[in-house]
């Protein structure tokens, strides 16, 4: 029952933070995190965070890179 209930928070969380356009990054990230943390040592929700913060960020690099390719650069 534990488990679920950080798996609940983890999502939770993730929906709060994911608000932008670019949530896809964040909820992939974040889905990655939360196992990654509840694996090392219990922590799914710092997991899930910090995974959103990343996968937003290479979300944003990843549109970036991909815009400069369009426009032949």
């Amino acid at each position: 029952m534990k488990q679920s209930s950080l798996f609940l928070a983890a999502t939770l969380v993730t929906g709060l933070i994911a608000g932008s356009a670019h949530a896809a990054g964040c909820v992939s990230g974040a889905a990655v995190g939360a196992v990654a943390g509840h694996v090392a040592h219990h922590h799914a929700i710092l997991g899930a965070a910090a995974g959103c913060a990343v996968g937003h960020e290479m979300n944003k690099h990843e549109q970036k890179k991909a815009a400069k390719q369009a426009q032949g650069y």
